[in-house]
């Protein structure tokens, strides 16, 4: 626990928590950074080199996000260490449940579940029901209500994160004269979130001339069909196998010529080494924390307009609220929209009038929103 100590502050962590099942071998983390907003909101992910610095960053992220997206949710995080490449997926469910009858005492009180890094709606399924309370998660699968209409889950299948992001884009383009019809998007990473921000801006007119995977980049500067995309992706198992277009590498799509890059894949794929060969007037980060800090300042500095994580890609914790009161997939949806715009145009009017950058602003606004809550307990 001591790697924690350089990191709490005023803000948190509250409670850090070490769950062992010797059963199942189950080894689990949970990070409940502050609550002051409402109970811990975060993700479960099942990694093996999750550890508990990795999980507090995470959960100090959500903290920003909720206090962002005007939730009544505090920040947490939790994880399993597991490789699920070498379990079965029953050894997985097992670990998933025995996670959640030892963190039954927080959750949901003050610890509200969701899925993330190899985790989906048959885990949260599988949490909720070894908890005991389909309140302890969001995330679950649709059919998973207490009364018709009432609690349903709303998995995170639907794109709502991707869907934020779209939005995200769209309200940031305008802010620096940017027409997102026909404007030029590249985008990094075609999982769930990527491949749903690839659809929405699609559907928003915009041109996606090169997407990536695991495998490379696919290139093509007259644009990318997204149905064909997503069936090549699906029949082939790579974005580069689309045609006609030129594969890269992952890295070059970085260099392109394009107008709005979204990087939706890793940590830290912006960063001192490419920061100076970005050509884009805009970057949406719908990754978690897909650039260094020193990066951001960098692409600042050149005028580049860069909306952080903790704001362009809230829209799947808007989405857990929405199935946490009970709203439907369509509520959700104009939820995620209206408070993605609202406070995008927030965060950049704010950095604009302080000449600051996006990130340094968005992170006033929840620090205030999150004290003004602390300050009332």
């Amino acid at each position: 626990m001591a790697s924690i100590g350089k990191f709490s502050d005023e803000w948190g962590p509250e409670k850090i928590v070490e769950v062992y099942d010797p059963e199942t071998g189950m080894h689990g983390i949970l990070v409940i950074d502050n609550t002051a907003l409402g109970p811990g909101k975060g993700g479960i992910r099942m990694t093996p080199s999750v550890d508990v610095e990795e999980v507090f960053r995470l959960a100090r992220t959500m903290t920003w996000k909720c206090a962002l997206a005007e939730l009544p949710f505090g920040g947490a995080k939790s994880g399993i260490i597991a490789d699920p490449k070498k379990i079965s997926k029953e050894e997985k469910m097992n670990l998933i449940r025995a996670f959640a009858v030892a963190v039954k005492p927080l959750s949901p009180s003050q610890y509200v579940a969701a899925p993330d890094m190899n985790t989906g709606e048959a885990e949260m399924a599988a949490y909720a029901l070894a908890n005991g309370s389909l309140r302890s998660c969001t995330g679950k699968p649709s059919h998973m209500c207490v009364g018709p209409g009432v609690e349903c889950g709303i998995p995170h299948e639907y794109g709502s994160t991707g869907y934020g992001v779209s939005h995200a884009t769209r309200v940031a383009a305008e802010s620096i004269g940017v027409n997102l019809r026909d404007a030029s998007v590249a985008i990094d990473g075609f999982g769930n979130v990527g491949s749903f921000a690839a659809r929405y801006l699609s559907e928003f007119g915009a041109k996606i001339v090169a997407v990536s995977d695991s495998k490379g980049c696919i290139y093509n500067p007259d644009g990318l069909v997204y149905r064909t995309l997503e069936k090549v992706k699906q029949e082939t198992r790579s974005v580069t196998n689309y045609r006609p277009g030129q594969v890269l590498t992952s890295e070059e799509l970085y260099e392109l010529q394009v107008e709005i890059i979204v990087p939706a894949s890793v940590p830290d794929v912006i960063n001192e080494r490419n920061a100076e060969k970005i050509k884009a007037k805009l970057i949406v980060e719908a990754a978690n924390i897909p650039a260094t800090a020193e990066s951001e300042k960098r692409l600042q500095d050149r005028g580049v307009l860069v909306v952080p994580d903790i704001i362009a890609n809230a829209g799947g914790v808007i989405s857990s609220y929405a199935e946490y009161i009970g709203e439907n997939p369509k509520g959700m949806f104009d939820m995620v929209e209206e408070r993605i715009l609202r406070n995008v145009n927030l965060v950049i009017g704010r950095a604009q009038k302080e000449k600051a950058t996006p990130r340094r602003s968005a992170l006033a606004i929840a620090q205030e929103r999150v004290r003004e809550a602390m300050n009332k307990r």
